[in-house]
């Protein structure tokens, strides 16, 4: 299968509001896909739209190739929205053991499969503590469990790292490169914009409703003149051949062996690189910088 999400035009009008509003987004299979935006930009309305939760006022989508609200693809998706309640009085295993059941997961198999997403999450030392004495952080991970016990093509996550310390949220991103290692899709929508970075092979931005941009994070993010260099030792002439390329220079220590240059365009980068060599530098490192993701966030919604 080429595509796991296909959207058309796919709105959603509350009255005057349009919480969606005509997005055209398509979602390869085997990717990890990223959402992001501001509140009230419609990204949590898209899931629910997807997963059938929500009606759309217009347009269309498909998920695994069929149009959403399809019953058997939806035993094919893993789900953790982002405010959950789970039954305190269940321990962990009681509480996936019901998950799997629903998900049609019987047996031997499916006590198999418990105490493999346990460990995955990271809870298989709490396998038989009640939900109600878990944190948020544990709930968070609990979800996750249950979002993946049963082995489904298309995992949508919404905000699944909120609650969780910087080890969580590195097993979080672990889980989700194994999931696209095994050939899965993963929908995510967070505002921890480093987890995006880190994890997903497109993302979308919306505002208000629509996609404003899309795109791989390298994509997305614009080269930001600088460059740092570190040298064995820096002489004269090549001093004097940096100078005339760029436009600010910023010299750390002397013996000079790191500086920072601000160039004009990418374009002065080669030139820049051949400037040293030729003057007999050599070059130990050699690192053009460009925008993080949360800097381009920024820029691209304007505010």
């Amino acid at each position: 299968m080429v595509n796991a999400i296909e959207m058309e035009a796919l709105t959603k009008r509350y009255r005057a509001l349009r919480a969606v509003d005509g997005l055209n987004l398509t979602v390869p299979a085997g990717t990890v896909f990223g959402i992001l935006g501001p509140n009230g930009a419609g990204k949590t309305t898209t899931m629910s739209m997807l997963l059938g939760n929500v009606r759309p006022t217009s347009g269309r989508a498909t998920l695994l190739g069929q149009p959403i609200g399809n019953v058997p693809v939806r035993s094919r998706i893993g789900y953790l929205p982002e405010k959950f309640l789970f039954h305190a009085f269940l321990t962990a295993t009681e509480f996936l053991r019901l998950q799997g059941r629903l998900s049609g997961m019987k047996g031997s198999a499916l006590e198999a499969q418990i105490s493999l997403v346990l460990e995955r999450v990271g809870l298989q030392d709490r396998a038989t503590t009640k939900l109600g004495e878990f944190s948020r952080g544990m709930h968070q991970r609990i979800g996750l469990a249950q979002a993946i016990l049963h082995d489904p093509d298309l995992v949508i996550l919404d905000e699944p790292t909120s609650a969780l310390d910087p080890a969580g949220r590195r097993d979080v991103r672990k889980i989700i490169e194994s999931l696209r290692e095994q050939g899965k899709t993963v929908l995510l929508n967070s505002h921890i914009l480093s987890e995006i970075e880190a994890t997903c092979d497109r993302v979308a931005v919306l505002k208000q409703g629509k996609i404003v941009a899309e795109g791989t994070t390298q994509e997305l993010t614009q080269f930001t003149s600088i460059v740092e260099v570190e040298v064995e030792a820096m002489n004269d002439a090549a001093l004097q051949a940096v100078r005339k390329i760029a436009q600010k220079l910023r010299l750390e220590r002397v013996p000079i062996t790191h500086f920072t240059a601000t160039l004009q365009s990418e374009s002065d980068i080669p030139t820049l690189s051949a400037a040293l060599v030729e003057n007999g530098v050599q070059l130990r490192a050699f690192t053009p910088k460009r925008e993080s993701l949360e800097d381009a966030y920024v820029r691209i919604l304007g505010d």
